[in-house]
């Protein structure tokens, strides 16, 4: 085949593998989109206190989930090499390292308050706050082991699983806030702390469904995966972590910068913070398609990889780029001139209508850098380059982004102190920097013919 046409059956290989990704996330999504809406109709306060509160179990969370993303390239690259044997164990590795996880998880969150004090939240806010990260912690298990086995079914092709019990568990969670937050059927009216409540349930019933798919499911008829329980192997689990504690520390930095700013900007009242999530749940949605996409290329490189056709696995992760732009070319201008429409949608309160209008024209122009650092580090990832490109985000976030934010938003060194402006122009400052110094990474990157973790 031509180049095109090689190019055009790889992007072909990459909407099979991304658009169930795509359906996958944004059901995740819309679960905090439903929380962010239900919680801004009950009160701004019960609205800043969910936003707080996912400000603090996310990163966390997040934390083990990259490391248990390790599971998708190792996985997917076994599975190219027809490897098949070493699937399992490597999955159930994954099991083992979710378990552990939850547990720090929980310990963190059951101690958070003393932080929530700290940054001086009002005490209503607070009390929402507590209540919701205590309803929250019992569903973190079911939401790390659903993560672990995701690497198992992605990483053997099968993106539809995630997909159905995504969708699965959002069905679950929209009923349960109105239940919940609103005080429906003989429920107490629970408000923000509600929201926490949902989701444990949510997160229970989807891996009650992902659980059933693996035992019964007609694709696993030969792979036999609880037939043998495999006990933890020391090698196995220190070659996932070697490969994904960089991940994990990735998508630490880069979401704890968006929440940490949420923390930052309390002292500028609830208005302000809950502007903030409307904008960062909205672009959030909108950073969804190109995730899906570099998560898609992610599995693609890893599977060829493993195949040993290197020319092409180097023609996805680069061609990707130019599909990046495609969607930034969409949602740039979605995000822009839709503003002001977006902002109503979560809330009538018109000072956090206005506040979230401003940051809303920001973030668009975030949007165009955002997508190309996304899909670059995600087409490192599937050569199992994790390392450099987290010390990229590293500098970047925490680097330039925080420093820059905090100047920008209370200070007139360089600018009229901006507020949550500030940290907005700030972000895209830094995510320009990753995104020119991690698509350097990925066309200079040599992939070798015995990637790592091959055996």
């Amino acid at each position: 085949m031509s180049l095109i046409q090689q190019t055009l059956h790889e992007w072909r290989a990459l909407l099979r593998l991304g658009a169930p990704i795509l359906v996958a996330q944004l059901a995740q999504m819309a679960n905090g989109f439903v929380d962010t809406l239900m919680a801004g109709n009950a009160s701004s306060f019960d609205l800043a206190a969910v936003g707080i509160g996912v400000s603090f179990w996310v990163p966390l969370s997040l934390f083990f989930m990259g490391v248990l993303g390790a599971l998708q390239p190792i996985i997917a690259e076994h599975n190219g090499a027809k490897r098949f044997d070493n699937i399992v164990p490597v999955a159930w590795q994954g099991i083992y390292i979710a378990l552990i996880g939850s547990l720090g998880v929980m310990l963190l969150l059951w101690n958070v308050m003393p932080l929530v004090e700290l940054f001086k939240a009002d005490a209503k806010t607070a009390a929402i706050v507590e209540g919701y990260l205590q309803a929250f912690v019992w569903g973190v298990p079911a939401l790390l082991l659903i993560t672990a086995l995701r690497g198992f079914t992605d990483g053997m092709g099968h993106t539809k699983v995630f997909m159905v019990v995504s969708l699965l568990g959002t069905l679950c969670n929209i009923p349960l806030n109105y239940i919940f937050i609103y005080g429906k059927f003989g429920m107490p009216e629970l408000g923000g702390i509600g929201c926490g409540w949902a989701t444990t349930g949510a997160n229970m019933v989807a891996l009650a469904a992902m659980l059933v798919y693996l035992h019964w499911g007609k694709a696993n008829k030969n792979i036999h995966f609880f037939h043998t329980i495999h006990t933890p192997s020391v090698i196995l689990i220190r070659r996932i972590l070697k490969l994904g504690i960089p991940i994990g520390v990735t998508l630490f930095v880069e979401v704890s910068m968006f929440c940490a700013i949420a923390i930052f900007l309390m002292p500028l009242g609830a208005q302000t913070v809950a502007a903030h999530q409307i904008v960062l749940n909205a672009t959030s949605m909108a950073f969804m398609v190109p995730l899906s996409l570099g998560m898609a290329v992610l599995l693609r490189v890893s599977y060829l990889v493993g195949e040993q056709t290197l020319g092409r696995a180097r023609l996805v992760a680069r061609s990707s780029l130019l599909l990046a732009l495609a969607i930034a070319c969409i949602n740039v201008p979605i995000l822009f001139f839709g503003r002001e429409l977006l902002a109503n949608m979560y809330t009538q309160e018109p000072e956090v209508v206005a506040i979230a209008t401003r940051l809303l024209k920001l973030a668009a122009i975030f949007q165009l850098v955002d997508v190309l650092q996304v899909v670059a580090v995600n087409g490192l990832r599937g050569y199992q380059d994790t390392a450099l490109p987290m010390w990229i985000i590293v500098l970047a976030f925490w680097g330039v982004c925080l420093p820059l934010g905090y100047v920008l938003a209370y200070t007139n060194i360089i600018i009229s102190a901006a507020g949550a402006q500030g940290y907005w122009i700030a972000l895209t400052v830094g995510l320009a920097i990753a995104a020119i110094l991690l698509i350097w990474r990925l066309f200079a990157f040599k992939p070798t013919s015995t990637p790592p973790l091959s055996t």
